[in-house]
């Protein structure tokens, strides 16, 4: 599929396609099993123009299994860790000021009914059979002003793009899952996690849709800001 919101956008990577398949694609780079590995590299592979995919076996990482749907946080070690450690972990993150509040968070994440393998795929790439759960980009300041602006362009409401505090991979792929299965609408701002952001350049963040939403912002983009001249002194200055 090729996207008119990446054109507009002048978007130098690919919107990545995220679906559910019963089998890992062979074609699919993906970590092996109990070796441990940043799934946001995959997603940022994907933008590439790689295919890329994930397992439960071969996500070793406790949040990326969180934030890529396959299970729950497991407590007694992931409160310290996001906080500020104990004996066992000695060095927390400090995401969160003490470990009760970590727990509420990793108690209150949402959860979605996980497949096999979850692909990351640039959208161009998908077949008419394969169903999307969402799309994923990899932005800019001005682009991800432009698929803010565009979320709520039919909306009555302003509140169409959310950011919420979670691992990168949970607010780039968990939340739209969750959305989507959900049969909602909301976008989400993501990739503002510290760890996260190691893996990516310092100018990028991410945008994440519903498939349905996604589509419907598909046809809604022709008539909308991005035609204006606005739009085109913005564009001009994206690298």
């Amino acid at each position: 599929m090729e996207s008119k919101i990446a054109k507009y956008l002048h978007l130098k990577n690919h919107p990545v396609a995220i679906l559910w398949t019963e089998e890992m694609p062979k074609e699919a780079i993906h970590f092996q099993e109990n070796k441990w590995g940043c799934v946001v590299a995959l997603l940022k592979a994907a933008s590439q123009g790689k295919i890329t995919a994930a397992t439960n076996n071969t996500t070793v990482c406790q949040g990326g299994k969180v934030g890529l749907g396959f299970q729950g946080y497991e407590h007694g070690r992931i409160e310290y860790f996001l906080s500020t450690g104990n004996k066992n972990v000695p060095k927390g993150e400090r995401y969160k000021k003490t470990p009760e509040l970590a727990r509420i968070f990793t108690e209150t994440i949402p959860q979605v009914n996980a497949g096999n393998c979850l692909v990351f795929k640039p959208l161009d790439m998908v077949t008419e059979e394969e169903k999307p759960e969402c799309v994923f980009f990899l932005v800019d300041a001005d682009q991800i002003s432009g698929l803010i602006t565009l979320s709520n362009y039919d909306k009555e409401t302003q509140d169409s793009t959310q950011i919420r505090f979670a691992s990168g991979c949970a607010q780039a792929v968990l939340y739209p899952l969750y959305a989507a299965q959900k049969g909602e609408s909301t976008c989400y701002i993501g990739m503002t996690d510290p760890s996260a952001r190691k893996v990516i350049d310092k100018n990028e963040l991410s945008f994440s849709i519903p498939y349905g939403r996604f589509l419907e912002m598909e046809r809604e983009a022709d008539g909308s800001f991005f035609t204006t001249d606005t739009w085109d002194i913005i564009s001009r200055r994206i690298p």
